[in-house]
């Protein structure tokens, strides 16, 4: 107990961290200023009140889980995220570590639970996910765009070059020899602007 009892003292004024501690009855037994400014508004003073009130319905089975886990294995910490009422209807997502306390005579007394909240970088995060999926949806639509170029595009463009080709062979006047020059000109200046983008979208 020495031990929490001088990470208590060392963040009790913590800015970033929360420090709570629950009894065996699931009642708060302590929490530092940062957690009762952040969540004391809502709720009046904490302490003694179920740990549930402050958070999420549905992750109070989180808790359980976690806390059934820290006395099975008193020597190991465990991880929770769980997410606790902004006072404004929504959530704040918080990330925990949770460690079984013993009493003086080895009997089981609480659990210590030091947090922060995370919910800034879960929506940098999702963020980021939204991003990456949308760079994905774009290159799939390069590609297929490449692949109609390589495939759909080239093929009556070689079609024509051959046939420019077989008319550049024929007897024909000046005038339409220098139009046939041309479309060939044309022709594989377009083929090479096709070969350029397919080879682009296909790093």
């Amino acid at each position: 107990m020495d031990t929490f009892e001088e990470t208590k003292r060392l963040l009790e004024n913590s800015h970033f961290y929360y420090i709570i501690t629950t009894d065996m009855d699931g009642h708060y037994s302590y929490v530092n200023n940062h957690y009762a400014k952040s969540f004391g508004s809502m709720y009046g003073s904490i302490v003694g009140q179920p740990y549930q009130i402050t958070m999420h319905p549905e992750d109070t089975k989180v808790c359980a889980e976690v806390s059934k886990l820290c006395f099975t294995h008193p020597d190991k910490t465990f991880p929770a995220t769980i997410r606790k009422h902004d006072g404004h209807g929504g959530f704040v997502i918080t990330q925990w570590e949770y460690k079984a306390l013993w009493d003086d005579n080895q009997q089981p007394a609480g659990i210590f639970c030091l947090g922060y909240d995370i919910t800034k970088y879960i929506s940098q995060h999702e963020q980021l996910l939204d991003a990456q999926m949308q760079v994905a949806q774009k290159d799939g639509i390069l590609k297929e765009i490449a692949w109609s170029q390589s495939h759909l595009v080239r093929g009556p463009l070689s079609s024509i070059l051959g046939l420019c080709m077989v008319l550049e062979r024929m007897d024909m006047d000046q005038n339409l020899r220098n139009i046939i020059q041309m479309l060939l000109e044309s022709s594989r200046q377009l083929d090479e602007v096709i070969k350029s983008n397919v080879e682009k979208t296909s790093y």
